[in-house]
């Protein structure tokens, strides 16, 4: 009786080994090509350590219950011809060894190749779940899948993607040292949750990160910087891209020689700094300090004190901090908004205890406009304007100056339409994410989406999610939900020579359910036997199902099904 079944398995994430067999390609690619393999035993828990002079890197885990080892394969390709191509393929050095640390695989060209000759070489490695990474490339891109431990990713010029690193408590493990480890000279960096610390540097590309548990020091010569969320301390710097961050815990310090900056919610505090473009940030509990040179800057929601300057631009804020039991409001200490030509717009609550001072060096009174509550009281001296008011009984100093620009006070309660359409977009600009090209490939899935189909299954529209739709062109879901989506399942046809021979086995696919509602294998993930291999793919590819659909666009599903054939 031939049964089928799918079991839980983390999809995209299992490596084919591929067979040693040099040989030379065929004419229509005039490439020749040589595969090494290979496979050592080892234990949960240890370090993968890679060097190679040249070669993209991919590091995937091993399927759930596996035995702990290294698989390994390594393809090599040449442009150049006959026995020449052989013999330079032949002398392409791939060490291997176990050692007390974990296991070390090292990659070398010949030492002397010939003048001009092209090689690419890609590595393809699993791994147990919980083992730590220490890989080092030359030239190349590096690629990492769900991974248990710390990893140390580092290549000359190449991107580095990597999806989650570490699991909870890895902070306590990693002894002080980051969870992530990633440098490139010159590529983009992305990745997913890391569960603790994480340093990020690249010469001049993006960086783009999913949430981090601890401290993050993100570094880039030029690109731009997205944080979906920061748990710990953070200095996010680059010399001239846009700097967000969707939620930060602690303090956060950003600087950029130019760019854009925002921010969402931060329960700590914010020190950012530009050198020509705006600031916009949603919520800060803590102490806030803000500069740009030229940009405006918007503060929807000031919790405790505020230092905001701008040369040229126009700063508008909304103050509102925590109300006390007395019913009053305060500051937590000095504030003060400065600009030299541009406006200062400031909402207040009607229950601000503050004494409110404001500056305008140029234009006469008229440059102050303030609500006839506040009650303020103006000197003029030679052009330069003061004015100043002791508001609910006084409290913390709250100074505006502009050199040239416009003063304006009002109350919360007078524009909030406009407050809540300014945090609506903000919250929609934070959720956009930096685009960055696919390892190995030119960019893809920037393109819009066709309108979902009535009745498919929505998955929740998540950080995770948008970050696996970018990085694997799919959203990833276990065997026994995937199942829910398939309205169409034809059994396979037992192999009449496997039957009469007595033979059973397992196969296990890779599969992806298109947006157009077909089932395509994509990789035997296990299954020895040919015949059941063939009979279980020509099975699944008849397969049909409901595209899911994730904010209103269909996209693809990934997962895993497995088919037992078995006698009675």
């Amino acid at each position: 009786m031939l049964r089928c079944a799918t079991s839980a398995i983390a999809l995209a994430f299992l490596l084919v080994a591929f067979v040693s067999c040099p040989g030379i390609a065929s004419p229509a690619s005039q490439r020749a090509t040589i595969d090494r393999s290979g496979v050592l035993s080892t234990r949960d828990g240890l370090t993968l350590k890679v060097i190679a002079d040249e070669g993209s890197i991919r590091i995937v885990p091993l399927d759930r219950g596996a035995s702990p080892v290294v698989r390994y394969s390594v393809h090599v390709e040449t442009d150049l011809r006959g026995n020449q191509a052989q013999q330079i393929l032949d002398r392409y050095s791939v060490t291997a060894k176990t050692t007390l640390s974990g296991v070390e695989i090292v990659g070398a060209l010949p030492p002397q190749p010939p003048h001009g000759a092209q090689f690419s070489v890609h590595f393809e490695i699993a791994v147990p779940a919980n083992y730590n990474l220490d890989i080092n490339t030359e030239v190349g891109d590096i690629e990492t899948m769900d991974i248990g431990g710390t990893a140390i990713l580092v290549t000359q010029g190449g991107n580095i993607r990597a999806m989650r690193i570490g699991r909870p408590g890895m902070q306590r493990v990693a002894y002080g040292k980051p969870v992530a480890k990633l440098v490139t000279e010159g590529g983009h960096i992305q990745v997913g949750d890391v569960f603790g610390d994480i340093s990020a540097f690249t010469a001049g590309g993006h960086i783009v990160t999913g949430n981090i548990s601890g401290e993050a020091n993100l570094h880039t010569g030029g690109g731009h910087i997205h944080a979906a969320g920061l748990g710990g301390r953070a200095e996010l710097v680059t010399e001239g891209g846009n700097i967000s961050v969707g939620k930060a815990k602690k303090f956060v310090s950003v600087k950029t020689g130019g760019g854009q900056i925002d921010f969402g919610e931060v329960d700590g505090s914010v020190h950012a700094q530009t050198g020509g473009g705006g600031i916009r940030i949603l919520y800060v509990a803590g102490p806030m300090e803000v500069e740009s040179n030229q940009g405006s800057i918007c503060l929807t929601r000031v919790a405790s004190s505020v230092r905001a300057a701008t040369g040229d631009g126009t700063i508008t804020a909304w103050i509102s901090p925590e109300a006390q039991p007395s019913g009053a409001v305060h500051l937590a200490g000095a504030s003060q908004l400065s600009s030299g030509s541009g406006d200062i717009i400031v909402y207040l609550p009607r229950n601000l205890a503050a004494n409110i001072e404001t500056i305008v060096e140029t234009g006469g009174e008229k440059q102050v406009e303030a609500d006839p509550a506040l009650a303020m009281n103006f000197n003029n001296t030679g052009g330069m304007v003061k004015g100043w008011a002791a508001f609910n009984g006084g409290g913390a100093p709250l100074l505006l100056k502009t050199t040239a620009g416009r003063i304006k006070l009002q109350f919360l309660d007078s524009q909030t339409d406009l407050r809540d359409s300014l945090i609506r977009e903000q919250k929609k600009r934070l959720e956009e994410i930096v685009p960055i090209p696919p390892v190995g490939g030119p960019e893809t899935g920037t393109a819009p989406l066709p309108p979902a189909m009535p009745g498919g299954p929505e998955i929740e529209y998540t950080w995770t999610r948008r970050f696996e739709l970018q990085f694997l062109g799919g959203i990833r879901e276990d065997s026994d939900v995937f199942q829910s989506h398939i309205t169409s399942a034809p059994h396979p046809l037992y192999p009449l020579s496997a039957r009469k021979g007595g033979v059973e086995g397992r196969v296990r696919l890779q599969v992806r359910l298109n947006q157009d509602g077909k089932v395509q294998v994509e990789k035997v993930v296990e299954g020895s036997e040919p015949s059941l291999v063939d009979a279980a793919i020509a099975a699944v590819k008849q397969w049909r199902g409901k595209p899911a659909w994730m904010n209103g666009k269909k996209v693809d599903v990934i997962s895993t099904v497995t088919v037992d054939f078995k006698l009675r």
